[in-house]
């Protein structure tokens, strides 16, 4: 059974720093285009950050410079490591895959998704 699990959202204050993990299970992240989204209330889910399964990344403008994905395909999972948060980086995280070398930034581009994590960005 395909399975992405997110972790390590939390509460943390304007400035500071959290990493999310994406950890895959049922399948093989080596093969696997990877793409970070999230959603705040009453907005349209949006790309964060992808990376192909040959490693090349991408960023919205909006976290570039900030955020940095990364994947440790010895442990079938995707990192997002973001710095200098901002309160407008408050909203829930998702980590989606699809079996294809880059799916870019569009939601419809992933066949699976996790069940998210929130991050607050909050003084």
């Amino acid at each position: 059974q395909v399975q992405l699990v997110e972790s390590g959202g939390g509460l943390v204050q304007p400035g500071g720093s959290l990493r999310l993990s994406c950890a895959a299970s049922g399948f093989t992240l080596d093969y696997y285009a990877i793409g970070w989204f999230r959603q705040a209330p009453g907005k349209e889910r949006e790309g964060v950050s992808c990376i192909s399964s040959d490693g090349s990344t991408y960023y919205a403008d909006s976290v570039k410079g900030r955020f940095t994905i990364s994947r440790d395909n010895a442990k079938n999972t995707v990192y997002l490591q973001m710095n200098s948060l901002k309160p407008e980086d408050t909203a829930a995280y998702y980590c989606a895959a699809d079996d294809t070398i880059v799916a870019g930034m569009s939601p419809g581009s992933y066949d699976y998704w996790g069940q998210g994590t929130q991050v607050t960005v909050s003084s």
